[in-house]
């Protein structure tokens, strides 16, 4: 994800409404993240679809980490042999 530029990456709702083509050809063509505000305050933010696949492949790959450190602390490991079984199984399974 691209740097927030201040000037250029910050808009109120009603100038986002009048250019909505055009900030969305900028945010796909550049992949920069638009943040939209309301009264100031920041409403909403609009990435590219690219880069929503990023954030949601980064977040469940932490996730994926985080389930196997408490797996681990709380001793639910497999040995190798253990883990080939089911890896195994898994794939016997995927070529039904």
């Amino acid at each position: 994800m691209s740097t927030i530029s201040i000037a250029n990456d910050i808009i109120p709702v009603g100038e986002f409404k009048a250019g909505i083509s055009k900030y969305l050809t900028q945010i796909n063509k550049e992949g920069n993240s638009l943040i939209i505000t309301q009264n100031g305050k920041p409403t909403g933010v609009l990435i590219s679809p690219s880069e929503f696949d990023k954030l949601q492949y980064t977040k469940r790959f932490i996730d994926s980490i985080s389930d196997g450190l408490a797996d681990s602390e709380k001793g639910d490991l497999l040995s190798t042999s253990q883990l080939r079984s089911e890896l195994k199984k898994g794939r016997a399974g995927r070529n039904l």
